[in-house]
């Protein structure tokens, strides 16, 4: 049985990404569950999952680290690519290029 947390977790992920592969939102599921994310709403949580899952998995961005780019440059580098996927998902949000709306002060689910 699914916690109430849960429940919306996959309500939210649904609503913000109709289209996503069912692996992929089981992945973004898992990652917004992480303890250091509980504390926050859940839609933010599955938004800040989402985008992070895409960055590491469908993304240059791991690869642009080890190069010796910083984080602010490599997520500016893949921000489109991370784009192309959430509209191939159907996303309702995108990332926006022209800020670091994903940052919040937060660390990465997937880095922790």
């Amino acid at each position: 049985m699914a916690t109430k947390r849960q429940r919306e977790t996959a309500k939210a992920l649904n609503a913000l990404t109709p289209m996503i592969p069912f692996n992929e939102a089981e992945e973004v599921k898992a990652l917004s569950g992480q303890k250091h994310l509980r504390h926050l709403p859940v839609s933010i949580a599955v938004w800040l999952s989402l985008v992070a899952h895409i960055r590491h998995t469908q993304t240059d961005y791991d690869a642009l680290l080890d190069d010796g780019y910083d984080r602010d440059a490599a997520r500016h580098f893949v921000a489109d690519d991370i784009n192309a996927v959430l509209t191939s998902w159907r996303a309702t949000r995108l990332v926006d290029t022209r800020d670091s709306e994903t940052e919040s002060g937060l660390p990465d689910p997937v880095e922790d």
